[in-house]
């Protein structure tokens, strides 16, 4: 469930594919296995998507900068999760990548028991049940500051949890929960947190509090932590240079870091995971736009690794593979779509109603936009619940097209609504809650002026915004375009309620939406009354239902069904074409690459061929 500048286009999370069940999940390691020509050493640069560069270090991570540079390809190199997920391209559950061994259900599934296996802190702590029980502290009583959060769900749904031993956690649950459900979506969101971060200043050395203190943490106590834990996230300044930040578990720490994204990561000594970097250093490049990536890309001397070819520029594919760089298209499990504010004090009523968010879909040509903008790299993308890569989950109402590009059907929609043409613009004619006014909430002379924000720096989405404003114009709806870095983006969406300064936004473009860590597609993180990554403030009772019946249902492809055939007709977004995430640009001297459906990145695999 995660947001971010893909690197083509901006994204949002990543996904279930195949073999999901528990006990099919395979143990082998994502590392490609390395040859004789192997050389040790060198410098692997990576260019980050454009205008959506890593900004934020804590994994407790608020919806703002809830993003895949922040997590998928920043985060996870420092500070590995409890579960790791995609076994190389696929995207199912790695065990071998995963600090913890497989979760066991008893007790009618209502008690997880969770075994660690021996990871250490790079200041030659170890990794133990206390940094589990930790981040379960801090994240009760900082739960409307994380991304993840949804009422009710994750940790709400958790009565109690315990640490018997330095190498056992048990959750106790509040009811029966499906054990693939509460696996992928749930103790998915977990990160073990060292101790050393339970502080509040920046004292040294920093304290190493008990495994009793930490169990016996107040609710005060965990707020001012993340309080103070959040404050330094945000000196962007001090990452490479801080006592905290400097506590890792992952396989990377950082050298270096500049506000703009660029970043210098070096192998961590102490890892104790199966994949031991190979690489000397690994960088991530910022770039301003799609543009300026790929001239840095294609004038050589190494200057990238591993980039990224911009959809208008499909057609030097053969080019950059005479430069010496390999074309993979990287596939995620997520959908694409933009926010419309339900919230907004002027058109929050007017996305209330059904048939205006039909005559917005209507506009949308996908085809044509895949064909013209997208160059045949995108799938055509009609409910929240994936069809590629290939899956067990989408049904046929994830695959059909239910409001078909139509200016006419928009146009018609809005005055058999009550609504008219006034300067070339739909106005509110008829206020009023009947089949054939305006809606509850419309007043009368209200005009179809739409601000829609999108990010900034690729060119086909310029060009599918610039579309639809055109199309919209012929529906007698004015959308007025604006763009802005991807981070900036992110923030400006943020949920938020109708009398705040910031809900004035009305409808917002800020990406793809990949399933991460809510890895089973089911949506409550986006579309849960008060979910923490509910930006467009979307509320539907019978939403909620469908979605709570994907979670403890007996027959859960039957619940899933029901789901997506409702969201895919009630729209509580508007779809848009999938891109692929990438087509990426890998040089032929990088060897151990695979692109992980979920868009994290493990360049502890990599290596330079000899």
């Amino acid at each position: 469930m995660k947001r971010t500048g893909t690197r083509t286009t901006v994204i949002l999370g990543a996904a279930l594919a195949g073999s999901m069940l528990l006990a099919a999940c395979g143990s082998t390691s994502s590392a490609t296995p390395q040859s004789s020509t192997t050389k040790k050493g060198g410098t692997a640069y990576y260019a980050e998507a454009a205008g959506a560069n890593p900004n934020y270090i804590l994994p407790l991570t608020s919806g703002a900068e809830f993003s895949i540079a922040n997590l998928a390809q920043f985060q996870i190199l420092m500070y590995r999760p409890l579960y790791f997920f995609g076994q190389g391209d696929k995207a199912e559950i790695n065990y071998n990548l995963s600090i913890g061994n497989a979760p066991v259900y008893s007790n009618n599934d209502k008690t997880v028991t969770i075994t660690l296996k021996k990871y250490q802190w790079s200041d030659g702590q170890p990794v133990t049940s206390s940094d589990v029980i930790f981040w379960m502290n801090l994240l009760k009583a900082n739960k409307v500051d994380w991304g993840a959060y949804v009422p009710g769900d994750f940790p709400d749904n958790v009565v109690s949890y315990s640490a018997p031993n330095a190498s056992t956690v048990v959750f106790h649950l509040n009811q029966s929960y499906s054990p693939t459900w509460f696996t992928y979506n749930e103790l998915s969101q977990i990160t073990p947190l060292p101790l050393a971060w339970d502080t509040t200043s920046l004292s040294t050395p920093l304290p190493n509090p008990s495994a009793k203190s930490i169990a016996d943490m107040t609710t005060a106590r965990a707020q001012a932590v993340y309080k103070f834990l959040n404050a330094q996230a945000q000196d962007l300044s001090t990452y490479a240079s801080s006592p905290i930040w400097s506590v890792v578990d992952g396989p990377w720490k950082l050298a270096s870091f500049s506000s703009a994204g660029h970043a210098v990561f070096v192998p961590n000594t102490k890892y104790s995971g199966p994949v031991k970097p190979s690489l000397s250093q690994f960088v991530e490049l910022p770039f301003t736009s799609d543009s300026a990536e790929f001239n840095v890309l294609r004038a050589g001397n190494n200057a990238v690794t591993y980039g990224y070819l911009p959809n208008s520029d499909a057609s030097q594919k053969s080019y950059v593979e005479s430069i010496g760089y390999k074309v993979e298209p990287w596939t995620e499990f997520g959908f694409s779509y933009w926010n419309m504010n339900f919230n907004n004090p002027t058109y929050g009523a007017v996305f209330k109603q059904l048939y205006i968010r039909q005559a917005l879909q209507h506009l949308v040509d996908q085809p044509a936009w895949i064909t013209s903008f997208l160059h045949g790299d995108a799938v055509p993308n009609y409910s929240p619940v994936p069809v590629t890569p290939s899956n067990p989950f989408a049904d046929a109402a994830s695959r059909t097209d239910h409001y078909p590009y139509s200016t006419s059907a928009a146009k018609n929609l809005l005055t058999s609504h009550g609504w008219k043409m006034v300067n070339g613009v739909m106005t509110c004619e008829s206020p009023g809650s009947s089949a054939t006014e305006c809606g509850a909430g419309i007043s009368k002379g209200l005009a179809l002026n739409l601000n829609l924000e999108y990010y900034s720096g690729s060119n086909s989405l310029t060009e599918e915004m610039t579309a639809y404003a055109s199309a919209a114009k012929q529906a007698g709806i004015n959308v007025i375009l604006s763009s802005a870095n991807g981070n900036t983006v992110f923030a400006d969406e943020a949920p938020c309620t109708p009398s705040q300064p910031s809900c004035k936004w009305e409808m917002i473009l800020a990406g793809t939406w990949e399933y991460s860590p809510d890895n089973y597609p089911t949506g409550g993180e986006l579309f849960a009354s008060g979910a923490g990554s509910n930006y467009g403030n979307y509320q539907s009772s019978e939403a909620n239902a469908l979605i709570a019946a994907t979670h403890t249902s007996s027959d859960p492809q039957a619940a899933l069904d029901a789901y997506q055939n409702f969201m895919a007709k009630e729209l509580p977004d508007i779809y848009r074409p999938l891109p692929d995430a990438a087509i990426s640009l890998i040089s032929n001297k990088l060897g151990g690459v695979t692109q992980n459906p979920y868009l994290d990145i493990t360049p502890e695999d990599w290596y330079f061929k000899g």
